[in-house]
C-alpha cells in the first residue's frame, strides 16, 4: 500500500511540475506535445519499473529440506513392574524396568 501511494505522489509531482513549468502552447510545430508525451512515458516507466521490481508481501519463502526421520526399530518389549524388596527395616515396593 506505501508503494502504491508513493507512486502516485510521485506521478502528481512530476505533473504538477510540467504543468506548473510548461510553456505556453502553441500549434506551430507540435513539438511541445511530443515533448510532453515522451515526458510522460517516461515517467511512467520509471516508476512502474520501481513498483515491479519489489517482491509481492504475500511471497512465500522458498521450501526447506528436511531430513526424514529415523527408521523406527523395534527394540526389546519392556514394561515397568512393581516388585517388592526387603530394605532391611521391613518390605517396600519399588518400579523397575524389565525387558524381555
Amino acid at each position: 500500500m506505501k508503494k502504491a501511494v508513493f507512486a502516485l505522489l510521485t506521478a502528481a509531482t512530476f505533473a504538477a511540475g510540467s504543468v506548473a513549468m510548461a510553456p505556453q502552447a502553441e500549434a506551430r510545430g507540435g513539438g511541445a506535445v511530443a515533448a510532453g508525451l515522451l515526458g510522460g512515458l517516461a515517467a511512467g516507466a520509471i516508476i512502474g519499473g520501481a513498483i515491479a521490481s519489489t517482491p509481492p508481501a504475500y511471497a512465500v519463502p522458498a521450501p526447506v529440506y528436511a531430513a526424514p526421520p529415523p527408521a523406527y526399530m523395534d527394540g526389546p518389549p519392556c514394561q515397568m513392574v512393581r516388585e517388592r524388596f526387603w530394605d532391611g527395616y521391613g518390605w517396600r515396593f519399588r518400579r523397575v524396568q524389565v525387558c524381555d
